[in-house]
């Protein structure tokens, strides 16, 4: 199969980087072959061990090399910037508490973020995180919830997403249909929910709904398997949660991102390339792929497949085309934004925004 047929199915494809702060070869081979919509950052793409202006025009490189090698004017540049243990960025750039301590300062801190973020480079942060806390058990998502309720979750995480798009950054809205009432990790194992679809759609799904009346442009679906829904896939490859529920019940029209397939939860599955016809099939647009739990090179046996599919009538080319039209749609409508250093009293006047965090960052989560 030849680089451009791999390239025609680009669109449907988030990558996260190897482990460097600069570009990778295998990293640079992929990004030419396949030519992804969007490249997304963890904590080992930044130098840690330089001052800002250093490892500033490190990153400036990597971003620009990103770039050049998929050879895209428009590109999502995403990472994953909640506050508390999420962050992958070195100092001088802000580190705030988990969303749950923000409460009124949701806002300062999402306008905080998003100038931050857009000094970057980057241009989509995926959160805000809208899952409702509802299980104390819940060993990930916790305190990176806003609240213990839905209506405290939409009070907040709306005000912050408005603000990080605001300045230059684009919000997704997370994880679909609700990670708050689980008590296992999705990424280590696959977790399951018993909750009756009434109680989902009474608590679960409100922030969604929320969120999709505020016009936010991207949901991602997590790998968890909500029983009254669908008692055979998670929601990555489920149709009834991707389409029927989200596009169909809910009405999004957006781009709908998977959490990364590479996560335990679901990784064995993605190691047979058919199930990239049951994630497009499901309603899916873009499929992230990430370092840290599986090698990314498995793109391209799952983006060969969409590309037989598409030959073969296994998928529908013109669901593939709206979808291609809603990804390219968002990035009509998304900043491209340039590296560039902050001065020290913006960052004076972040740190009052909201709660600090001083903690380890998570490598993972």
């Amino acid at each position: 199969m030849s680089n451009a047929d791999l390239a025609s199915v680009g669109d449907h494809f988030m990558v996260g980087l190897r482990p460097t702060a600069s570009l990778h070869p295998s990293d640079r081979e992929l990004l030419r072959d396949l030519r992804p919509a969007g490249v997304i950052l963890y904590k080992s793409n930044f130098r840690h061990d330089l001052p800002y202006e250093d490892w500033l025009a490190s990153h400036s490189k990597l971003i620009a090399a990103v770039r050049d090698e998929t050879r895209r004017e428009r590109l999502f540049v995403g990472i994953d910037h909640e506050g508390g243990r999420v962050c992958r960025t070195p100092p001088p750039i802000t580190r705030y508490a988990y969303a749950r301590s923000w409460g009124a300062n949701a806002r300062t801190v999402g306008a905080a973020m998003g100038v931050e973020l857009a000094s970057l480079g980057i241009n989509l942060s995926f959160a805000p995180i809208l899952d409702v806390d509802s299980n104390p058990q819940n060993p990930v998502i916790g305190a990176r919830s806003f609240d213990t309720t839905s209506e405290g979750v939409i009070a907040k995480a709306l005000e912050f997403a408005r603000q990080l798009e605001a300045n230059g950054v684009r919000a997704c809205g997370k994880h679909f249909p609700g990670h708050g009432d689980t008590q296992v990790d999705s990424h280590y194992e696959l977790p399951v929910i018993d909750a009756t679809l009434d109680t989902l759609r009474g608590r679960e799904l409100q922030p969604f709904i929320a969120a999709i009346a505020a016009g936010i442009g991207m949901i991602m679906t997590s790998h968890i398997l909500f029983k009254a829904i669908d008692s055979d896939w998670p929601a990555t490859l489920s149709r009834r949660i991707t389409h029927g529920l989200l596009r169909t019940e809910l009405g999004f029209d957006g781009v709908i991102v998977s959490d990364d397939v590479g996560m335990r939860a679901v990784s064995k599955l993605f190691d047979n390339p058919d199930a990239a016809l049951q994630f497009m099939a499901a309603g899916n647009d873009m499929m992230m792929i990430c370092a840290h739990w599986a090698d990314t090179e498995r793109a391209r046996p799952l983006a060969q497949r969409i590309v037989e599919g598409r030959r073969s009538g296994e998928l529908d080319p013109h669901a593939l085309e709206r979808s291609k039209e809603r990804i390219n749609a968002m990035l009509e409508r998304t900043a491209q934004n340039d590296v560039r250093a902050l001065s020290e009293d913006v960052f004076r006047q972040h740190a009052k925004a909201g709660a600090l965090f001083s903690e380890a960052t998570a490598e993972v989560i």
